[in-house]
């Protein structure tokens, strides 16, 4: 089974009470592993953002404008000279 409620109500106002303690003390991080942790955490998020951004861009962007169809290659007339001397 799992924690009762008392356990976790202790645990969370322990952990409530740690981070309250640190914002007092104007230490939230504990050695410069966890300043580089939340860098690159952020450097994450940072970039995740980005991209969506760039999708929601993109999408709008192509979606509203009118763009002339293109013809796929096939469909095109041949343009040129037939070359007649590989035919059997």
């Amino acid at each position: 089974m799992g924690p009762s409620a008392d356990e976790l109500r202790q645990e969370l106002e322990a952990t409530a009470e740690e981070v309250l303690g640190r914002l007092k003390s104007r230490q939230l991080f504990q050695s410069e592993w966890d300043i580089a942790a939340f860098v690159v955490f952020l450097t994450f998020v940072g970039i995740v953002v980005l991209l969506l951004l760039l999708v929601v861009i993109h999408c709008c962007c192509c979606c509203t404008s009118p763009r002339p169809r293109k013809v796929s290659p096939m469909k095109e007339k041949p343009k040129g000279v037939d070359n007649l001397a590989l035919e059997p």
